[in-house]
């Protein structure tokens, strides 16, 4: 065996250093020690002698072993799997021997460039296998390379049993065939997310995945047949795998049906229902407050209209192809969003989907139809209906769920196939009742002025509860599928405490008009005295501001008595569309929220993207934890100009003295200066002479601590609580499991708080942006910890301030101190909750 391996350059192209990568997944040596070519040509050529031991299935990927065992990754360009094989040609295939220089993939520049992040291709030692990298061309680093030309060198162990042999032919490739039996331990059985799961395992790992049960044998490629196998806890199946990795891939499924914890996530005891129904009564989930009385309507969208009968065969199955095609890219690029974004139950739901959409038993029936004369809508309508009612027909209500998920399919390629029917009409005053809706279902329903919703899924944070919450429509999500079956010519919807009453008596009819006459009247008290300021039983006077997506909502605000905006969320403007706004549409929408407060402040955070929020034109890495990774202040090293014109939007205001300029996710002194100079510059170049306040978020815990650093050169400082307690306890806030326990009345959370306040006193003013602020006890603390303002959703900010008159903020600041060390933040809640109930001692 050779006592050296060369690395050589597998494309001409410019040397990159690795940690200067704009991917901390190799950036950070994640994958392996190596370099990246920004390459000039467009062929990846073979960077040694070896087998190719793994081809992406996207084709933007090769990973080769040398006779010595090294696995070289080579990768091109950056976030390049979303592209899906676009504009890429693999030319070799697992199992195949390569010289040096031999090329591997071809791909067309002009095209991956457009759509990927990056071009940069990086060269990853993926496993060394005991070899030591002894050169590496760092220096080079900004230097242009040819192809074939050294940039690594390794050296072989002194003696290492792991080392293959030195052989003049790659081994030939192995085909194994492996069986396991497992006792399925989901407890509800082999529904569609697991089914969904194990066909991507076995398409991850190119294997032939079989189960067998009773006899039956199912390719786990069919997912309506692994799911007809009425597979139950305590069942057990034999797995049967076939291929290179058939061990891998039986490993994978047996862990995804042998751990219980593999299943549907269990709702955590923030998720479930603020009150227990009774007799008559259905709970679920408050997502926008209120009480109504009304009718139950059971909305169901339209399906688009599509011809009975069909013409000829051969096109009406050409047709179904080509309409199932496009709803799969449709999916596969939401689906990249979602994992992008580290929404994993999204990206769950969409790989369902997806695993929906490529079934192949299901495609076979949709075409046996059209050859019964059908058209290809009609005929996969009926196909979904067939499918529907199996599921319906097994009795488990987990698998009569994903029905649901059938007619979104059934609804999405009837679309591409017909024309779309008309929205259905809804009573004026009625509670809609409905499986989900999306955010355009519901803004066209809250014009024909119904009363509340009702909805068998969804969430408290989903972009139909904002909007609700936005509208002042009581609203109640997650209620199960006993809601399907709700009916009543007049109904109670309690969206305070989580209860529907599809057929209340007449007494209760009676008592819910009475609270709900009593909480007219209260709320057109806090109207009435919402213009004036919020000062505390012990004479502290607190802003109360709003936080708003655009004008429109600062309109509301300032008839809801706000003092100023306390946040513009600028990305929403970023959201939802194909192409950054331009400076004019951002200088109009920011303007409007200006005139509409009137001289007031108007704080405006800078574009906050990443983590959860993404943009299709803007592709971040994908990164293991992206609310760690590139987003708020730290784009501007990557995307400058997209934030420069953000600035000089901002900076085209008038008048600027009512501008604020806020900054996210800051983490240190140096990230402000850097801030402050930029916009000093463009205010020059623009011959603006005076500049608005500028101000951070305290959204990490170092920013917290460092507050008196901050606070001597910001104009001011926001607490953005929803971010700062995520990262205080290390909980992601998009998980389900742990909200429970993300409580901003934690301890070391309300001791950040107390730090930053402390930090900030006599340099600059503290508030609260974040969700804390609206809730009726944290805003009590928050108050007695020294912030000078809160901001919240339009509709509660006359709530808000009506609280505010009733606090003495300096009795309960004399019980924080004892508090804060407490156990957590639930006895910190019952500790306060009963001070704040405690009669008052004149």
């Amino acid at each position: 065996m050779a006592s050296s391996l060369d690395i050589k350059a597998p494309v001409d192209g410019v040397l990159v250093a690795l940690d200067a990568v704009p991917d901390p997944v190799f950036a950070g040596g994640t994958l392996g020690e190596g370099l990246a070519i920004d390459p000039l040509g467009n062929t990846l050529h073979a960077p040694c002698d070896g087998e190719i031991v793994h081809c992406a299935r996207t084709a933007h990927a090769v990973t080769l072993r040398s006779t010595g065992g090294v696995e070289l990754l080579v990768h091109l360009g950056l976030d390049t799997v979303n592209l899906d094989g676009a504009g890429i040609e693999l030319l070799v295939e697992a199992g195949q021997w390569v010289e040096a220089g031999e090329p591997l993939l071809r791909f067309d520049a002009d095209q991956v460039a457009q759509q990927a992040m990056s071009l940069i291709t990086p060269l990853i030692i993926a496993e060394p296998s005991g070899w030591r990298l002894t050169s590496l061309d760092t220096q080079k680093s900004g230097e242009t390379v040819r192809q074939g030309e050294v940039i690594m060198r390794l050296e072989a162990p002194a003696a290492s049993p792991n080392v293959a042999p030195e052989s003049d032919e790659a081994s030939p490739r192995q085909t194994q065939e492996v069986t396991r039996d497992v006792i399925l331990a989901l407890a509800a059985g082999l529904h569609a997310r697991p089914a969904a799961r194990l066909r991507a395992i076995a398409h991850e790992q190119d294997v032939d995945l079989e189960l067998v049960h009773d006899e039956t044998h199912v390719d786990a490629r069919s997912l309506s047949r692994l799911m007809n196998m009425g597979l139950v806890e305590g069942d057990r199946v034999t797995l049967i795998a076939r291929g290179e990795c058939a061990t891998t891939a039986l490993d994978a499924a047996e862990r995804l049906l042998s751990e219980a914890e593999a299943d549907e996530p269990v709702a955590s005891a923030a998720e479930v229902p603020t009150a227990e129904a009774g007799a008559g009564q259905l709970a679920g989930l408050v997502a926008s407050q209120g009480l109504v009385v009304g009718p139950l309507h059971h909305y169901v969208a339209a399906l688009p209209t599509v011809p009975q009968a069909g013409d000829d065969p051969a096109h009406e199955r050409a047709a179904l192809g080509e309409a199932l095609e496009k709803v799969g890219h449709s999916l596969k690029t939401a689906l990249a969003q979602a994992k992008r974004g580290a929404r994993s139950s999204e990206a769950e739901i969409l790989e369902a989907h997806l695993a929906w959409l490529d079934d192949p038993a299901l495609r076979e029936a949709a075409e046996g139809y059209i050859d019964s004369g059908r058209s290809a809508g009609q005929a996969w309508k009926e196909a979904l209906d067939d499918e529907a009612a199996r599921l319906q027909a097994t009795g488990n209500k987990l698998l009569a769920a994903r029905v649901a998920d059938l007619r979104d399919l059934q609804r999405q390629v009837m679309a591409c196939l017909g024309t779309a029917s008309s929205m259905p009409q809804v009573p004026a005053g009625a509670i809609v009742i409905a499986d989900d809706l999306t955010p355009s279902e519901l803004t066209a329903l809250a014009a024909q002025r119904l009363a509340g919703i009702c909805l068998v899924a969804g969430g408290t944070t989903s972009h139909v509860a904002i909007l609700a919450r936005a509208r002042g429509l009581p609203c109640l999500v997650a209620m199960g599928t006993v809601l399907e079956s709700a009916e009543g010519d007049m109904a109670i919807l309690d969206a305070e405490r989580g209860l529907l009453e599809p057929q209340p008596d007449s007494a209760s009819l009676e008592t819910m008009r009475k609270r709900i006459a009593e909480s007219e009247r209260a709320r057109d008290a806090d109207r009435e005295s919402a213009k004036q300021p919020a000062t505390t039983r012990d004479g502290r006077t607190i802003e109360v501001c709003a936080n708003v997506a655009g004008g429109a909502e600062a309109t509301l605000a300032a008839q809801d008595g706000a003092d100023g905006i306390g946040l513009l969320r600028s990305e929403f403007l970023f959201l939802d569309r194909e192409s950054a706004p331009s400076v004019d549409e951002q200088r109009g929408e920011y303007q409007a929220a200006l005139d509409a407060l009137g001289g007031k402040p108007v704080v405006v955070r800078t574009l906050d993207i990443g983590a959860d929020k993404q943009l299709s034109y803007l592709p971040l890495p994908s990164v293991a934890n992206p609310a760690l990774g590139v987003r708020g202040i730290r784009l501007w090293a990557s995307h400058a100009e997209l934030l420069e014109s953000q600035l000089r939007a901002l900076l085209a205001l008038q008048p600027l003295d009512a501008l604020r300029i806020m900054l996210p996710m800051v983490s240190g002194v140096g990230e402000l200066r850097a801030l402050r100079q930029r916009l000093e510059t463009l205010a020059g170049e623009l011959g603006v002479s005076r500049l608005p306040q500028l101000g951070v978020m305290i959204e990490v815990p170092s920013a917290a601590l460092c507050a008196a650093s901050l606070a001597a050169e910001a104009d001011f400082l926001s607490v953005g609580t929803n971010d700062l307690t995520q990262y205080t306890l290390a909980m992601d806030r998009e998980d389900p499991g742990l909200a429970a326990q993300l409580d901003v009345l934690h301890p070391a959370v309300l001791r950040l708080i107390k730090t930053t306040v402390e930090g900030a006193a006599g340099r600059c003013p503290v508030g609260v942006c974040g969700a804390a602020a609206s809730d009726p006890l944290a805003l009590a603390v928050l108050v007695a910890l020294g912030v000078d303002e809160l901001s919240v959703e339009p509709s509660r900010v006359p709530a808000v301030k009506a609280s505010l008159r009733e606090l003495d903020a300096g009795a309960l600041a004399e019980q924080l101190s004892a508090w804060l060390d407490l156990d957590d933040g639930a006895t910190v809640r019952e500790r306060l909750k009963s001070w704040l109930e405690a009669p008052v001692v004149a």
